[in-house]
């Protein structure tokens, strides 16, 4: 079965907000993002199934600048309502409207931040201080509005080995792989990055030594914070029974056969040549097509 990668990404304009609030950005990306594709996903207009989710937390970019997005890895498909099928995506190569898991995405975070700041639970200090007034903080929300949110949905997955591989790669690594670490003169680190913008080239950087360090540890996580998490069919409270009924469902499910593009043929009642019918160009008439019998 194939797997789609969808990732969701948080504007700029809330990481100065990440820095005092980071458990909580963080853990409403989670939910929203999740929340966004469930909500989609359930919508007879788009696929009509209960899907399951894995999501990662990364918060870096390539320079180890602060990016915080989250992978998720969902199953192209999902239960029915009734829990007696396995709905696959209507049409091959797409899953999801990507507009939408913006939109919707977009709707679900900025409600988390507002019941957050209603509450007095934001940490509004050092830059973002301005936004202890109500004129500024509503004048702040209502710009979330004003800018697309990325939602990026990649190639989907060959199957579960190549899950298994994507996983593998980046599921335990904090901002920088050792491979990428070119060299340390005492002052100086120079690494390898991936330059997305110009043909996914290879490049170098070299920063001072405090400037790396302190990019590098703005990506260690507050303590306890989990950054690989599950919901939907795939949450642990019903993963092991979902998985069960999924696995018998797909053994189940047999695509719908591909329709024919020959017409049916019956055979000639003089010669027992097979005789094809099918529509004349002008109006309803049907003609039949004698073959391998001479009619001149």
């Amino acid at each position: 079965m194939p797997y789609v990668h969808v990732v969701f990404t948080l504007p700029h304009a809330l990481l100065p907000l990440g820095y005092r609030n980071a458990t909580q950005l963080y853990t409403w990306l989670f939910q929203a993002s999740a929340a966004t594709l469930r909500e989609v996903a359930a919508n007879p207009r788009h696929l009509g199934a209960e899907i399951g989710v894995l999501s990662i937390l990364h918060t870096w970019g390539q320079t180890l600048v602060r990016h915080p997005h989250v992978h998720c890895v969902v199953p192209a498909g999902g239960l029915s309502a009734d829990h007696h099928r396995w709905i696959r995506p209507k049409y091959a190569g797409f899953f999801l409207p990507i507009k939408v898991l913006s939109r919707v995405f977009r709707g679900k975070f900025v409600a988390a931040l507002r019941r957050a700041y209603v509450r007095g639970d934001l940490d509004l200090a050092g830059a973002t201080e301005s936004l202890r007034d109500p004129a500024q903080w509503h004048t702040f929300v209502d710009a979330l509005f004003h800018t697309d949110w990325i939602v990026y949905a990649k190639p989907a997955f060959g199957g579960a080995s190549a899950v298994l591989r994507y996983l593998g790669r980046y599921t335990h690594r904090v901002a920088i792989s050792n491979h990428r670490l070119i060299a340390f003169d005492g002052e100086r680190v120079t690494f390898q990055w991936k330059d997305y913008a110009r043909g996914n080239q290879w490049r170098s950087m070299t920063l001072p030594a405090m400037e790396f360090l302190r990019r590098f540890v703005q990506h260690v996580l507050p303590r306890g914070f989990v950054r690989i998490r599950q919901s939907g069919y795939l949450a642990s409270a019903c993963r092991t029974a979902r998985l069960v009924l999924a696995r018998r469902l797909l053994r189940q499910a047999t695509p719908p056969a591909p329709p024919s593009s020959t017409p049916p043929a019956w055979p000639c009642p003089r010669c027992g040549a097979p005789m094809v019918i099918g529509p004349i160009l002008s109006g309803f008439q049907l003609t039949i097509v004698t073959l391998g019998f001479d009619t001149s």
